[in-house]
Order: structure tokens, then sequence, then C-alpha cells
């Protein structure tokens, strides 16, 4: 019975209202149920092809870059320009190196000029050098000792006086002629300033003016026969004394070929008249010593002014 009883309350129960509520439920019951859990819309998916967005950057982050940049141009300028100034001291050194080394060089050539000038223009000096542009200093120079070379002579022994290093070479070289059979006599040697002024004039008085003479004959304090250096030599037999064909003579040949070996120069050498300011003289020779004779020899420099660098002499 009890079982029937709980069956027709449920089956009373079912039953509904006719506003659609269960009979003798309060009204409210069904509004009380909790409404079921609202789902979230899912994400739609990407479409195929479209890009991923970009991740955000990190705050800050253009900037530092941008600092970096900077930097980096900033260290590079440093680098360029500390480049750009050691350049510019090398180059500044390198110029101021050379201007020293120049300036160095020009005193060097200066100091070497002078001591050569002086060297050169000593009058009582085996190496002095005298022609037109370079008198003697003092003109009416004379020198300390003079002797008479002991040789053959066509003239008197005071004409033919040599100083005694000059003199003494005379006797060997002829000495060495003689015994080659080469008969040499000794034709002129020291001139005093006036002496050589006489002569000058003599040649101005033959031509009739100066440029011819200036040719042949140098003009007082101008001549090498005044340092007692320089001598004229002749042939024992005579021929051609003083005159342009004794250049072919035996005497003139082995004079040329061999004074070197005694201190000489033939001082006045065929071809060379620029330079020296005269025309050749075969029979004039200049004892210079045998250090500065070999030196030319060996060189083959024909004038003294070609062998210590000096400018020619055409005129005065």
């Amino acid at each position: 019975m009890a079982a029937a009883a709980v069956v027709a309350a449920l089956l009373a129960g079912c039953a509904g209202g006719s506003d659609g509520s269960a009979a003798g439920a309060p009204a409210s019951t069904a509004a009380e149920l909790p409404a079921p859990a609202q789902r979230s819309p899912a994400a739609a998916p990407a479409k195929e092809g479209t890009p991923a967005a970009a991740a955000p950057s990190k705050p800050g982050s253009g900037n530092a870059d941008s600092d970096k940049a900077k930097s980096d141009k900033a260290k590079s300028d440093k680098a360029k320009s500390d480049k750009a100034k050691s350049d510019k001291a090398k180059s500044d050194k390198a110029k101021s190196d050379k201007a020293k080394s120049d300036k160095a060089k020009s005193d060097k050539a200066k100091s070497d000029k002078a001591k050569s000038d002086k060297a050169h223009s000593d009058p009582a000096s085996p190496g002095v050098v005298v022609n037109k542009r370079r008198p003697l200093s003092p003109r009416d120079f004379v020198p300390s000792k003079l002797v008479v070379p002991r040789v053959e002579r066509t003239v008197a022994a005071e004409r033919v006086r040599l100083r005694p290093d000059a003199a003494a070479a005379v006797e060997k070289m002829f000495a060495a002629a003689a015994a080659k059979g080469v008969g040499l006599t000794l034709v002129s040697g020291y001139r005093s300033f006036e002496e050589q002024a006489a002569t000058y004039n003599h040649w101005v008085g033959q031509y009739g003016d100066k440029a011819q003479a200036d040719e042949v004959s140098a003009r007082a304090g101008h001549s090498e026969h005044q340092t007692g250096l320089a001598f004229d030599i002749g042939q024992a037999d005579g021929t051609c004394t003083l005159v342009l064909c004794f250049r072919d003579t035996e005497a003139a040949r082995w004079t040329a070929e061999h004074a070197a070996r005694y201190g000489f120069i033939l001082r006045y050498p065929q071809g060379h008249h620029e330079v020296t300011g005269f025309s050749a003289e075969s029979w004039h020779f200049r004892y210079v010593g045998p250090k500065i004779a070999a030196a030319m020899k060996a060189a083959g420099t024909a004038t003294l002014e070609e062998h210590f660098g000096l400018p020619p002499a055409p005129g005065y």
C-alpha cells in the first residue's frame, strides 16, 4: 500500500497546471534553477597564408640601436681624425727631415767650396789655380824661395828659376828623358809681376790689340809663371821652340806621356781653350805634385778647372 501511494503521488506531481507550472509547486522554482555556464567563443583560426603578427619590441630597444650607431660613427670619425693627424705629423716630420738634410748638404757643399777655393787660391800651394777669372792674391805674389834647376837651358839662369819642389822634379824628369835619348831644354820659368806685364805688352804690340794678345799671354797677376810652378820646355836641337809645331817633336810627345810621373801636367792642352782661356801650348808644363797629376791622368781629366770642379775661364 505504501508503494502504491508513492507512485500515485509521483503521477500527481507530473501533471502540469494550466500556466505550465508543476502542480502544487511554487511558481518560482524553475526561475531559481542555475543558468548553464556561458562558453567563450573560440578564437577564429588565421586564414591560410596570412602572416602571424610581429612580436611587439621591447621598450627602449629603438633608442639603444640609435645610440650604438652614433657611438660607432663617433669611434670611426675619431679613428679617421687620429690617422689624418698621424699622417700629417709623419709628412711634416719627413719634410722637416728633408729640409734639414738639404740644408746640411748645402752647408757642406758651401763649406767644401770655401775650402776648395781657399786651397786653390793659395799661391804657395801646388794646387793653386790661376787663370783669367782667378788672379793671384796678392797679384804681385813672389814665392818665398826660388832655385835654378840643374838642367840644360836656353836662357839666363835667372829666367828659369823655380820653386825648390818643382825644380827637383824637373831635374828628375829631364834625366829620365835623357836616359831614353830625348833631349829637353828649359826655356823659361818664374816671372815677376813686372816681367809678366812686359811680356803681355810685347804681345799686345805684336798683334795690335789686347783681344789677340789675351789668347797667348796672361796679364800680370794672372800668370802661372808668377807662382814659380810653371815652365816652358824646348827640344835640345831647338826645333819649333815656343811655336805650334813643337807638339809634333819627340820632346813634346815624350814629356806629355811621362810628365804625370814627376808631378807635372800639360797646362794648356789642345781643344780646351774655352776652359783654360788660352790657346794650346804643348811646351807649357805646370807642377801640381805627384798626387794631383796621377789623379788627373787616371781620370783622364785634361785641365785643373775640370779636375777641381771650377768654372771655365775663357775671358777676364
